[in-house]
């Protein structure tokens, strides 16, 4: 908002020497340089309270006003050549032309910004104003959600479909990461590099950098929170403070996390695993090892068994705030073809 005001401030002063210039060249119209002043700075500080009641008005809501203005000016012409006011004398037909471009006027704006780009398209059949073969759905990716990867194998198997939108301030930030002295740092930044890379050769996925970006906020997450209320579209993420947020500013958030919480198979009481023992257990005799998408089995009695391969039985299970933990028993067959 500041390079906004400084651009108002500047348009403001433009109309006020504007004014005073006014005054110099044509005298008949502004008798003094101080009246002249005073009426640019009237009219710029009159442009600019307009423009403030419309910061909520939209490019698409303007373009639609404009359909809507022609429309009904159109209907209002017709009317007015109908025949129906001919016999009426010159003053009242006047009134009459008034009130009538004025009321279709209206009614054709507030039609037209009260419906969809559906709505247009029977107006106007067979034009459409946005390429059919382009997708329309966006996916809008942050710096985390690009460097944890799976978004990549969400996409290549169709189980997410749009084009995908990278903010040219998150490949900054990725840039940035895979140059940090970290080697941490550094190799995160790298894979989300080669994410990205991956996803561009993909026949799967479209991928477009956008140029946009709002130099009022400092935050990236800002950013993108902003930008997707501009694109109206959903954000794709793995930090769950960010879809918080997004979710107080009425921006749509998908955590990762949750698709593979969600999509996490259920394991009940009775069935069989087979895992590997990394570990021994907090308790006497226990062991522990982990399955595939990382819960971890605390196995009984196998705490001897640690670094092999065995055949479990699941017994139960407990609910934690980290996720869930497997209790099993070694199965009898494991116990018996142990050397």
């Amino acid at each position: 908002m500041t390079s906004l005001w400084v651009i108002r401030i500047l348009f403001l002063s433009l109309c006020t020497l504007g004014g005073y210039e006014i005054s110099q060249v044509r005298p008949e119209f502004i008798n003094s340089g101080t009246a002249g002043l005073f009426v640019g700075f009237g009219l710029g500080g009159v442009l600019i309270a307009i423009d403030e009641m419309l910061k909520g008005f939209s490019l698409r809501a303007f373009s639609a006003a404009t359909f809507g203005l022609f429309l009904g000016s159109l209907i209002a012409y017709m009317v007015d050549h109908s025949g129906l006011f001919d016999n009426v004398d010159e003053k009242t037909r006047y009134l009459l032309r008034l009130g009538d471009f004025l009321g279709f006027s209206y009614i054709g704006m507030v039609l037209a910004m009260r419906s969809n780009k559906e709505d247009f398209s029977l107006i106007i059949p067979y034009v459409r104003f946005a390429s059919q073969n382009k997708p329309e759905n966006l996916i809008l990716l942050d710096t985390s959600v690009i460097i944890d990867g799976r978004i990549a194998e969400l996409i290549e198997a169709k189980l997410i479909e749009g084009m995908v939108v990278v903010p040219r301030f998150v490949l900054r930030e990725l840039q940035y990461i895979a140059d940090s002295n970290d080697g941490i740092k550094r190799a995160r930044g790298r894979r989300g590099l080669d994410m990205l890379n991956r996803l561009q050769n993909s026949k799967s996925a479209e991928v477009k950098i956008h140029e946009g970006d709002f130099v009022d906020e400092t935050e990236v997450d800002s950013k993108l929170v902003r930008l997707a209320k501009v694109l109206n579209t959903k954000l794709y993420t793995n930090d769950y403070n960010l879809g918080k947020v997004a979710a107080l500013q009425s921006v749509h958030c998908i955590n990762i996390n949750d698709i593979a919480r969600i999509l996490k198979p259920v394991i009940l009481p009775g069935e069989q695993l087979s895992l590997k023992v990394v570990r021994e257990g907090k308790d006497k005799g226990q062991g522990v090892g982990y399955l595939t998408d990382g819960t971890m089995v605390v196995v009984n009695h196998a705490q001897n068994l640690v670094g092999q391969q065995v055949d479990v039985e699941v017994q139960s299970l407990l609910q934690t705030g980290a996720g869930v933990i497997i209790f099993a028993d070694i199965r009898k067959t494991t116990t018996e073809t142990k050397p």
